[in-house]
């Protein structure tokens, strides 16, 4: 019983902590390879439409040595388009760009792999 306290514990806290440190080495690595993937596709200019908007909240509440705690949220902003071919991409943005976009908006997307460029509204 002794063992499992001791041993045991200690197998569990490393279990734990490879496991967080894994987690945060993949996340780390597929941000890496999107940013490397983006980088090399070519800047595109293509006539789409928007079709979608969406925001994602996310809500995060921290306490600190007083027990006393505070709530952050932030907000990360999509727009769906689809191209003349009919196919749809979902790319992010900031949050002055989504709220320059309505949906049914015609115009020139320009974007690079999954990275938003801009949109310029045909007039």
């Amino acid at each position: 019983m002794g063992f499992f306290l001791s041993g045991g514990f200690e197998l569990i806290f490393f279990l734990m902590f490879f496991l967080v440190i894994g987690t945060f080495v993949v996340t780390a690595v597929r941000g890496i390879k999107t940013w490397n993937r983006n980088n090399n596709s070519p800047k595109l200019t293509v006539e789409a439409t928007v079709v979608a908007k969406r925001t994602n909240v996310s809500r995060h509440h921290h306490n600190d040595m007083n027990h006393g705690g505070h709530t952050t949220t932030s907000t990360t902003y999509y727009a769906t388009f689809q191209v003349e071919s009919g196919d749809r991409m979902e790319l992010c943005m900031d949050g002055y760009e989504y709220g320059m976009l309505a949906e049914g908006d015609h115009g020139k997307l320009s974007f690079q792999g999954t990275r938003y460029l801009g949109f310029e509204r045909n007039v």
